[in-house]
This record gives structure tokens, C-alpha cells and sequence, in this order.
């Protein structure tokens, strides 16, 4: 068994897929790891959520594709609360940032009694090789650890993060060619607040949508 010691963004804590993917920050590697069998430690592994960042050692073999690798010790440094939103509304800067042809994402910032607090991002839906058809932005996808670290429109880290896809993760074709992720700095309070009501999202959960992308 080999190992492997990093800093790590987690993603996909749900029931659909039993296993939690890290993102390794610095050698830009996913990891599929087990989300149980640890016994004493499952707890703290049961407390991680989407969004997490987290120095780790991962026990595994690279050679076996199949087979995913264990966390074999962990620490939380931080963590950007993540939020999911699916079939929904887009919100109005996201469409107004939208312009058709639009090959690179493209954001605005957002403010709070005058000053920066948020920037709104919109992504367009670039296609797989071979013209394959992702049925989600939110699903299976590792949004850019740069912003994650610093939002380049403000030059302050997010603390809180919503993405959102106007279509099911399971549609067959889309409404708009594009998501919307909008990521929020500690200044954002009343405008997060206004989000989150907007949308109906209770604080603390990981609501990540219930979907497996590798039964595509």
C-alpha cells in the first residue's frame, strides 16, 4: 500500500455514491476514498462535508484503478460551506452576465451597503470528447480550488459557496448553456441571508444532489 500526505478539498458526501472524493490541492489529483469502515474514527469521518479542506494521509494503490483508497488520518483546516440548488431559477446577474458564445466563465461582483462582498460566476457547459452530454454542472465536477482560496474580484477567500444548475442533474438536455456558482466572502451577511431564503437553504447540510454520475 502506498500513501499520500496533502491538503485535500472534499467533495460528494452522499447517499447516492458511498464514498467521498478528495481533490488534492497541490498535485491537482482526485482521490476516491472510503467513506466507512473506520471504526472509532468513523464519526469524524461521518462530520466532513462538501467543501471541506482537510490535511490528510490517504492509504492506497495507484495501479488498481478499481479499488478506492482509505483515509488513514485527517485534520480540518477550514471549510467553505457548499450549497446546491437544482432546476431552479437562475439568478438575474447570472443572466445578465450570459452572453451567447460565451467560451470562459465571466462574473460580476456583488455588494452589501457599498461594499464587495460576493462574486456571481457563469459557466458555460463546455462538452465532453466525443460530444458527450453531462447531465449536471453540479455533478461529478471539481470547481477551481483558486477560487476556493481567493476570489479575484474582491481578493478576499469565500466562506460560503452556492451553485447552481437551472436543469435536474438527470435531464436530457438543457434550458440554458450554462451554471451559476456564487461565492461569498465573511462580509456577506444580509445578501447571503437573502440566498439562502430565496432558495430554501437550511444552514449545516450538505445538500449535494442525490445523483450517480458513474451510473452514466
Amino acid at each position: 500500500m502506498d500513501e499520500r500526505t496533502g491538503v485535500f478539498r472534499v467533495y460528494r458526501v452522499v447517499e447516492a455514491v458511498p464514498h467521498i472524493n478528495l481533490f488534492d490541492t497541490d498535485a491537482t489529483r482526485l482521490y476516491t476514498v472510503y467513506q466507512s469502515g473506520y471504526g472509532e474514527r468513523q464519526p469524524a469521518v461521518d462530520d466532513l462535508r462538501t467543501g471541506d479542506l482537510v490535511e490528510a494521509t490517504l492509504g492506497g494503490d495507484p495501479d488498481d484503478s478499481e479499488e478506492a483508497w482509505s483515509l488513514l488520518s485527517f485534520e480540518r483546516r477550514d471549510r467553505v460551506a457548499m450549497d446546491f440548488v437544482v432546476d431552479a431559477e437562475v439568478p438575474e446577474v447570472a443572466a445578465d452576465l450570459w452572453e451567447p458564445g460565451l467560451e470562459r466563465p465571466a462574473s460580476a461582483v456583488l455588494e452589501e451597503d457599498g461594499e464587495p462582498v460576493a462574486e456571481c460566476f457563469v459557466q458555460p457547459r463546455a462538452p465532453l470528447p466525443g460530444g458527450a452530454f453531462v447531465p449536471s454542472v453540479l455533478t461529478g465536477l471539481v470547481p477551481m480550488e483558486s477560487l476556493l482560496t481567493e476570489l479575484p474580484g474582491i481578493g478576499e477567500p469565500p466562506t460560503d459557496a452556492l451553485f447552481l444548475d437551472p436543469d435536474a442533474p438527470d435531464a436530457d438536455s438543457y434550458s440554458r448553456p450554462y451554471g451559476v456558482a456564487v461565492l461569498f466572502t465573511a462580509g456577506a451577511e444580509d445578501l447571503l441571508t437573502e440566498f439562502r431564503e430565496r432558495y430554501d437553504l437550511p444552514a449545516d447540510a450538505d445538500n449535494r444532489p442525490e445523483y450517480d454520475p458513474y451510473g452514466l
